[in-house]
C-alpha cells in the first residue's frame, strides 16, 4: 500500500481521511463534433486515456490537502497499472492488492463541443469487491467514507451493503448517487439513505429522488431522508449549490436545520467531464479539514469552475489555484 501525501486545505492538520469505496476506471476520452447516428460513424479529434471514476474525487481531494485512500478493487494489467500510477503520483493510498488475472474496466467518453458527455462503461476487476477487501481501509470514527450509486447495482451491491452494516457508526458516510441511484430498488435505497450522513449530487440526480424542485428545496427534502443530522448538497453548475445542514455547529438531531445557497462562478466550459467529481473532492477535503459546510461548498464551486475550463476528467485544481481564483473574483476570504 502506498502512503498518502499531506498538503493543506486550511493550513491545519487533517484529522480525518477520505476513503472512497467505488470503482476506479480508466476513462478513454474522444472529442467528437457530434454523436454518431445509430449505425453510423464520426471522426474524432483528440483521444486520451486517464484514470477516472473514483480516482477523480480522490485526486481533487488530495490536491486540496486530504489524506486519501482508495478502498475499491483494481486489476492486473495496463489499466490497473494506470490507476495505481496515478494514485501514486497524487500521493493517494490504496488498501487492497491488485486482483490477479483480471484487468480494470474502461469508461468510453464522447465529449461534444458544448462540453456534454456520453458514456459507455465496461466492467472488470473494479467490481470484484468483498466486505473483507473494503475493510482493509480500516475506517475509524470521523473518517469520510464515500460510496457511489454505481456500486449499488451489479455484483458490487451485496458486498457493499454487507460492509456498510458493520461500519463504525461514527464514520461519516457520503453518498454520491450518480444517475444509477434512481434505478436502485426502493427498499435498498431507503436502507442506504438511512445510513448516509452526507448526500452530494447534481440537480438532476436530486430530482430523481424528490421530484422537481429548486436546489434549496431539493436539498432540504433529501436531508430529511438521511440519517438524523444529515447534510445534503445539491449543485447546479454555474448556479452554484444549495447546502442543507442541521442547526448548531455539530447538528441537532430532529432540528429543522437551515438551507443556504452558495453562488457559483459561471465560466465558458470546454469539458465538463469530472466537474462534479472535482466539486465533491474539494468539498470533502475542506470539510475534513474543519471548514464549515458553506465555506467548503464555496471552494468546491470555485474548483468546479476552474475544472470546466480544462480538458480531461482528472484536471482538478490545487488549493493554491483555488485561492488565486477566489482572490481574483471577489477578494481573499478564509
Amino acid at each position: 500500500m502506498t502512503r498518502a501525501r499531506h498538503t493543506d486545505c486550511t493550513m491545519a492538520p487533517m484529522p480525518a481521511r477520505l476513503i472512497h469505496t467505488a470503482q476506479a476506471l480508466v476513462d478513454e476520452v474522444v472529442e467528437v463534433p457530434t454523436l454518431p447516428r445509430r449505425g453510423g460513424n464520426v471522426m474524432a479529434g483528440a483521444h486520451r486515456m486517464y484514470a477516472g471514476g473514483a480516482v477523480n474525487i480522490l485526486v481533487a481531494a488530495a490536491r486540496s490537502g486530504a489524506t486519501c485512500v482508495h478502498a475499491g478493487a483494481h486489476g492486473t494489467g495496463p489499466n490497473g497499472d494506470l490507476i495505481r500510477s496515478t494514485l501514486t503520483r497524487e500521493g493517494i493510498a490504496w488498501s487492497s492488492p491488485p486482483l490477479p488475472d483480471l484487468d480494470t474496466g474502461v469508461c468510453f467518453v464522447m465529449v461534444e463541443p458544448t462540453g456534454e458527455r456520453t458514456f459507455v462503461t465496461t466492467q472488470g476487476a473494479e467490481r470484484r469487491i468483498t466486505p473483507e477487501s473494503l475493510d482493509d481501509a480500516r475506517p475509524v470514527a470521523g473518517d469520510l467514507v464515500c460510496i457511489s450509486g454505481f456500486s449499488l447495482v451489479g455484483r458490487t451491491r451485496d458486498p457493499l451493503l454487507a460492509w456498510l452494516a458493520t461500519l463504525d457508526g461514527a464514520a461519516v458516510v457520503v453518498l454520491d448517487p450518480g444517475a444509477t441511484f434512481a434505478d436502485v430498488e426502493g427498499p435498498i435505497a431507503e436502507q442506504v439513505l438511512a445510513r448516509v450522513d452526507v448526500w452530494t449530487s447534481n440537480a438532476e440526480e436530486a430530482e430523481a429522488l424528490v421530484g422537481p424542485a429548486s436546489m434549496g428545496a431539493a436539498a432540504t427534502a433529501i436531508a430529511a431522508r438521511l440519517r438524523p443530522g444529515g447534510v445534503a448538497i445539491v449543485r447546479d453548475g454555474p448556479a452554484g449549490c444549495a447546502v442543507h445542514e442541521p442547526d448548531g455547529e455539530n447538528g441537532v438531531e430532529g432540528g429543522p436545520g437551515r438551507t443556504v445557497t452558495v453562488p457559483g462562478f459561471p465560466q465558458r466550459a470546454v469539458d465538463t467531464n469530472g466537474a462534479g467529481d472535482t466539486h465533491t473532492g474539494v468539498l470533502l477535503a475542506c470539510r475534513a479539514a474543519g471548514a464549515a459546510w458553506a465555506d467548503a461548498a464555496r471552494r468546491a464551486n470555485a474548483a468546479g469552475a476552474i475544472k470546466v475550463t480544462r480538458r480531461g476528467p482528472a484536471t482538478a485544481p490545487t488549493a493554491a489555484e483555488i485561492d488565486a481564483f477566489l482572490a481574483a473574483h471577489d477578494g481573499p476570504r478564509g
